[in-house]
């Protein structure tokens, strides 16, 4: 697996417009997209620190997973992304070494990137993200 940095940290909040403030008024970073991705059930915004994001999800469904999450953690981190030259080539290296997967194979994610998620029962409870640009 080729990993080339911290794509980005995903956070869980219960209210987007209000995190966006924390974000901008106190820490003084600047807000430069939201999006909303249907089939997650969830809406993000992005800040890019250095050359990292953060990415804030709010869920747009109480069924959603970003949903089940705060329900059953409330807010606060909820996974580490890391940009990868091939999404689908890393999740299936990181199932041929005994990782336990929640994607098989990629899927669009925010920003038109590709993603796949490792189970956190297998990366010591941290849900980690693969994230690609790869067509």
């Amino acid at each position: 697996m080729n990993i080339s940095h911290i794509e980005h940290i995903g956070i869980a909040v219960d209210n987007l417009e209000e995190s966006i403030q924390y974000y901008e008024n106190v820490l003084g970073l600047t807000c430069y997209s939201i999006e909303e991705v249907k089939d997650q059930k969830v809406k993000t915004a992005f800040f890019l620190v250095g050359d990292t994001k953060i990415e804030l999800l709010e869920s747009t469904s109480p069924d959603g997973p970003i949903g089940k999450y705060i329900e059953k953690r409330g807010p606060g981190i909820h996974h580490l992304a890391f940009a990868v030259d091939s999404a689908n080539k890393a999740l299936k290296q990181a199932e041929e070494l005994g990782v336990r997967l929640i994607d098989a194979q990629s899927r669009k994610g925010a920003e038109g990137l590709n993603i796949g998620f490792l189970h956190p029962k297998s990366t010591n409870g941290v849900l980690t993200e693969l994230c690609s640009k790869e067509l």
